[in-house]
């Protein structure tokens, strides 16, 4: 497989998370290209975000064997042959106070292959936080998109939010915003 400008995202995200895997590094793909995965591209990502705690030495060695390069900071990466930007944010996974073992994602199997990738629910918590934490209006509307096509544990998101003491009449809107979709 090679990159270029007609690889689609979750492709390059396939090969990005082999390669990692392949060098031993747990990393898994987070933020908006999870969004754009899981509402069958109703959002377009303009990056790839791999949570990882892994050193930059051992991240450069995995992607530039893909041809990336670094790109305007330490764990930021970009490719000549294709738009994509890739981020390794430092872990460890959490949304909000909420701490996810990486180890504990299972992989997503995609067409193109394997790929360590939030799940649908841990998807809407991380859009929550950013909408709750950092004021990131858009997040809400990339939630519904995700909650519209996807099966979302909203017991577990209700405890999530109780547990970040946060109102759960938000949940109760974005669920039935999404039930307004399907």
């Amino acid at each position: 497989m090679s990159i270029s400008k007609a690889t689609p995202m979750e492709e390059l995200a396939v090969m990005i998370s082999v390669a990692l895997s392949n060098a031993g590094i747990v990393a898994t793909l987070s933020g908006g290209a999870a969004v754009t995965i899981y509402s069958d591209n109703a959002y377009q990502s303009a990056d790839l975000d791999f949570v990882t705690s892994e050193g930059k030495k051992q991240l450069s060695a995995a992607v530039l064997k893909l041809g990336f390069k670094p790109y305007n900071s330490s764990r930021l990466y970009s490719h000549p042959d294709t738009d994509w930007l890739v981020e390794f944010p430092p872990g460890p996974l959490g949304f909000g106070d909420t701490i996810v073992d990486s180890e504990n994602i299972p992989l997503l199997e995609t067409q193109f292959g394997p790929l360590r990738v939030i799940t649908p629910t841990l998807s809407i918590m991380d859009r929550l936080s950013a909408y709750w934490y950092h004021f990131d209006n858009q997040t809400w509307d990339q939630a519904i998109e995700v909650a519209i096509r996807q099966d979302i544990d909203w017991d577990y998101v209700y405890s999530w939010a109780k547990s970040e003491k946060q109102d759960t009449t938000e949940i109760d809107r974005l669920r039935g915003q999404s039930d307004l979709g399907k």
